[in-house]
């Protein structure tokens, strides 16, 4: 029931071996990978569903990162909508804001953030966060123009606190967590792992960054969620498979309701 709930497998990064790297992936017992479809930002809102071509286990999700909301127009709202509805499409994202490194401005990021909100919502799809350096301005959008939809999502990467999450638990979201997990430094975070309702976690890679010790410094792989997955059964005590059970089990409830093992 392993799965890398977030991995961005269209970056240039694997152009000279993705067929390999899924077929690692296949050999370490990944029964899904959800393909981010984020790409370089519009026009190439279909990066994710061309990697879900590749293999049958392979999904994907659509959206305009907030690094590249500048380059959102009514065009590429269009696109994502109808993008939204295609079957292996699993969610809208990673959306949300990123006040780090300001790559589109600020006002222009909401705006984005919302209009996607918007989106997801028509097409009955969760949606995926990305936030960094912005919660509180995140999660007042959130609470104002999501929650009322009743649908679910995903803080991706959870970098964030106590508070954040109790927040995101509430508005029906599922925590993630990624190779940071395992950096020695993350004592906070690796707290919170070990606290938080193991029935709205997951595990991903963010591959191809964030690779998980012992690879750390490498190029990070979906293969290596096994890490993941490895270190948060450590802080909670329980096995690995236990771990890999339940998380599986999170993805596939949360975004394929209908074929939950």
């Amino acid at each position: 029931m392993l799965v890398d709930s977030h991995c961005h497998l269209d970056f240039p990064q694997f152009d000279a071996d993705r067929e390999a790297v899924l077929d690692r992936a296949e050999q370490a017992g990944l029964r899904a990978i959800l393909a981010v479809g984020v790409g370089q930002g519009p026009p190439q809102l279909d990066a994710g569903l061309r990697m879900a071509a590749l293999r049958p286990w392979v999904y994907a999700t659509v959206g305009i990162h907030p690094h590249e909301a500048r380059l959102a127009d009514e065009a590429a709202f269009a696109e994502l909508a109808r993008l939204a509805r295609e079957p292996k499409v699993l969610a809208v994202g990673e959306i949300g804001l990123d006040y780090h490194y300001d790559h589109s401005p600020r006002p222009v990021q909401r705006q984005v953030f919302i209009r996607q909100m918007e989106l997801a919502q028509a097409a009955g799809k969760p949606i995926i966060i990305h936030c960094r350096e912005a919660w509180p301005d995140c999660l007042e959008l959130l609470e104002q123009f999501w929650r009322p939809s009743g649908l679910p999502g995903i803080f991706h990467c959870f970098s964030g606190g106590p508070e954040v999450a109790e927040r995101g638990l509430a508005m029906g979201f599922y925590i993630s967590f990624a190779g940071n997990l395992t950096f020695s430094k993350a004592t906070g975070l690796r707290e919170l792992a070990a606290q938080l309702p193991l029935e709205r976690l997951l595990v991903e890679t963010d591959a191809p960054y964030l690779a998980p010790v012992p690879h750390r410094g490498q190029r990070n792989e979906p293969a290596f969620v096994a890490e993941v997955a490895r270190k948060l059964a450590e802080l909670r005590g329980i096995t690995p498979e236990r771990v890999c059970e339940q998380t599986g089990t999170n993805f596939f409830r949360l975004l394929m309701p209908d074929t939950c093992p």
